[in-house]
């Protein structure tokens, strides 16, 4: 699926507004889970290796989050039933995800896109790239959360394409770390003013 084709996808587009935290701040975070160059050359590879498979990781991650009602509500209408529109619209930009935290540069672009994303599992933007009647967040307890499962069961993807244990042992690490600063920077706006 190409960029332009993806509903509500706007990363890199001029109107999108600046995100609140500074590269200088971004660069800090980076360095706090980790990420060094290495990592970042693990998670180019990470993302060929994943490339042909991302249904496949989205069906996995679709399979756990419809098999944990406390999860699928932020994905029902008022009636508590899933929105399957509305699934298969975030589905499409969470496989973007995938290829963008992969291969962009953690850059301005891409730090302003991750306040899109964070505003648009909080209150502020909630439903809003979908013109939809759904919950009004995505606990933030949830996203943190989150992060174990989107770690976990990416490794047997990336095991498909590892040449060795080392290799996979280095991809997995780095998606990891890039998972974690994701998230923090999705957390942004449930957090109290000055204390994020």
């Amino acid at each position: 699926m190409s960029h332009s084709t993806i509903p509500g996808y706007t990363y890199g587009e001029p109107d999108l507004a600046r995100s609140p935290v500074s590269l200088e701040d971004l660069g800090l975070l980076t360095a706090t889970v980790m990420f060094s160059p290495d990592d970042e050359a693990s998670l180019r590879r990470a993302g060929a290796v994943l490339d042909g498979q991302i249904d496949d990781v989205l069906d996995v991650w679709y399979g756990y989050v419809g098999a944990n009602p406390h999860l699928l509500a932020s994905f029902t209408d008022a009636g508590g039933q899933p929105i399957g529109a509305y699934l298969d619209r975030v589905r499409a930009r969470f496989g973007q995800w995938i290829r963008d935290l992969c291969n962009r540069p953690f850059d301005q672009s891409w730090l302003d896109y991750q306040e899109e994303i964070a505003l648009r599992h909080a209150r502020e933007r909630k439903n809003s790239a979908d013109q939809v009647a759904s919950t009004d967040e995505i606990p933030m307890r949830y996203l943190v959360a989150l992060i174990f499962p989107i770690t976990a069961t990416i490794r047997p993807f990336l095991a498909n394409g590892a040449v060795d244990d080392e290799e996979l042992d280095k991809m997995h690490m780095a998606w990891f770390k890039a998972v974690t600063l994701s998230v923090v920077l999705w957390c942004r706006p449930y957090v109290r003013s000055g204390s994020w």
